[in-house]
């Protein structure tokens, strides 16, 4: 492999005397990557893509290849120009023609009839002759990049023609969310793969988890002394979760119809990110007790009182308004939404765990798109100081101390609170710490997924009673939602806006606000 088109943020990590050589990831064991779904958009965008740039930084084996696998009829070199293009346009300042030539050769293609079972035999047949060539030991990852329909007969057919079994190496399966679209179908789904795969093969991801300052928390509160000890009710007045997006649905109007914003953000992304926050002290920094923890959290939140679920769930639909300069059509008037179509596009929750650290603190969710703009967060807000000595010689109320953690778009970590101006007068200002990561090595959330799957780590990929548990919670306000929904309630809120006002209105009775957007 040569130096040139190396991304550059990352090439100090190829050299010996880096300080941080121990952190860096190692290459996996050789392996065969099987991808379903390989003409769709999520592999050309994000999975392919993610693979070449693992392949740059020389963090694959030497020995590993991937079969794409999908219903269009293609040959090995169609899919391989089809992937080039993808690549190309995904990763601009890595791409080269050199890189290309020799990543080329690991790329293969399967057309396959999902629904169809003898088509699994003859995915067999070709996975061991491209194994013969490639030296993988038997070692083999499943990726289901395909439709939440395609699951269930994708997985008993693999199971059917003996692609489950475990005989000289490994076999692995990855399902990408939504893992069911309620409590019912994900527990159906389990089943499913129980009755061909172990729990040790199957990896439901959720590429949330994979952010950097997404796994920093858990860095940031353990690994530092001076935080823990201040992260319970005595010190924590509220916390606020937002992952706001600015797009609209745009290519995925038919299943967002059919999901809306609580299956498709909060079941998985938003409640990994209580999880995350509201934790216990795992015992061990290993997968199995770190999400130990974390279905302790889910099985400690307050189940919401059905009747009286406007005060804590707030729902919106965005109309049609002004974004960066541009007039923004209303979700209504999006390809394939029906007209008076009452899903969802916004979400703000208010959320109490109830166990010894955080009785009393409220964890305040939202998520929704076409706002004003596209972050995500997790905001701590402390307590006010309990005698506010300067009110008399200020005239204001001095605004508390709030940690925040930014996820996207410019990850990073910062802490504001109060200093004296220079000066004979006693006037406050606030004033921030801030961390970035803008100019640090990452992987993208994608290459960072694939490698640990491949490295066999757990962390990042979410257990049987963790999803069992989001849904518990989360099943019933859909259904009731779902049941008290009308056509003139929306659109509550226009493309740009923060949101609806009723989600501001909850926060005011709280004698609280939102952080803006």
């Amino acid at each position: 492999m040569t130096d040139q088109g190396r991304d550059p943020i990352i090439s100090f990590a190829r050299t010996q005397k880096d300080p941080l050589d121990s952190c860096r990831m190692e290459a996996p064991g050789p392996l065969a990557l099987v991808v379903f779904g390989a003409s769709g958009d999520l592999t050309k965008r994000k999975i392919v893509p993610a693979i070449y740039r693992l392949e740059k930084l020389g963090l694959l084996p030497e020995d590993y290849f991937v079969l794409g696998v999908a219903r269009s009829g293609m040959t090995d070199q169609e899919f391989r120009s089809f992937m080039k293009k993808s690549v190309k346009e995904s990763l601009p300042n890595v791409f080269t023609k050199e890189g290309w030539a020799e990543f080329e050769g690991r790329l293969y293609y399967q057309p396959l009839d999902y629904g169809e079972a003898e088509a699994y035999g003859r995915l067999k047949k070709r996975l061991e002759d491209i194994e013969g060539k490639h030296a993988t030991e038997g070692k083999r990852i499943f990726y289901l990049a395909v439709p939440p329909s395609v699951y269930a007969p994708s997985i008993l057919h693999l199971s059917g023609a003996g692609l489950a079994e475990e005989d000289k190496g490994y076999t692995r399966i990855v399902i990408e969310k939504p893992f069911g679209h309620d409590l019912e179908s994900s527990r159906s789904l389990n089943a499913t793969l129980a009755k061909g795969f172990k729990e040790h093969q199957v990896f439901r991801m959720d590429h949330y988890l994979a952010k950097e300052t997404v796994q920093n928390i858990l860095m940031f509160r353990f690994a530092n002394s001076i935080f823990e000890p201040l992260w319970n009710s005595r010190y924590v007045d509220h916390v606020q979760i937002t992952v706001a997006e600015s797009l609209g649905v745009e290519h995925r109007a038919g299943y967002y119809e059919r999901s809306g914003v609580l299956r498709d953000m909060f079941q998985n992304h938003i409640f990994q990110l209580l999880a995350l926050t509201a934790m216990e002290p795992p015992s061990s920094f290993e997968a199995d007790s770190i999400r130990d923890e974390k279905v302790k959290v889910f099985r400690s939140v307050r189940p919401f009182d059905l009747e009286r679920l406007e005060e804590a769930v707030v729902v919106g639909q965005y109309g049609q308004g002004a974004l960066d300069g541009a007039v923004e059509d209303a979700y209504r008037d999006e390809t394939d939404v029906t007209g008076n179509s009452t899903t969802p596009t916004y979400c703000a929750m208010k959320v109490h765990v109830d166990n010894w650290r955080w009785n009393g603190v409220p964890f305040y969710l939202r998520s929704g798109k076409r706002l004003r703009h596209r972050m995500a967060e997790i905001a701590v807000f402390f307590r006010e100081p309990p005698h506010q000595m300067f009110d008399s010689m200020l005239g204001d109320r001095i605004e508390p101390n709030v940690l925040v953690l930014r996820i996207q778009p410019d990850e990073g970590v910062n802490l504001n609170f109060q200093t004296k101006q220079p000066g004979s007068r006693i006037c406050l200002t606030p004033v921030e710490m801030d961390f970035s990561y803008e100019d640090a090595f990452s992987l993208e959330a994608y290459e960072r997924i694939l490698l640990d799957c491949m490295a066999g780590e757990r962390l990042l990929f979410v257990r049987k009673d963790g999803v069992d548990a989001t849904w518990g919670l989360l099943s019933p306000v859909i259904e009731r939602l779902e049941e008290r929904a009308r056509p003139q309630d929306f659109p509550n809120y226009a493309a740009g806006s923060q949101g609806p006002d009723a989600a501001l209105a909850m926060m005011v009775r709280d004698s609280r606000g939102w952080r803006k957007i």
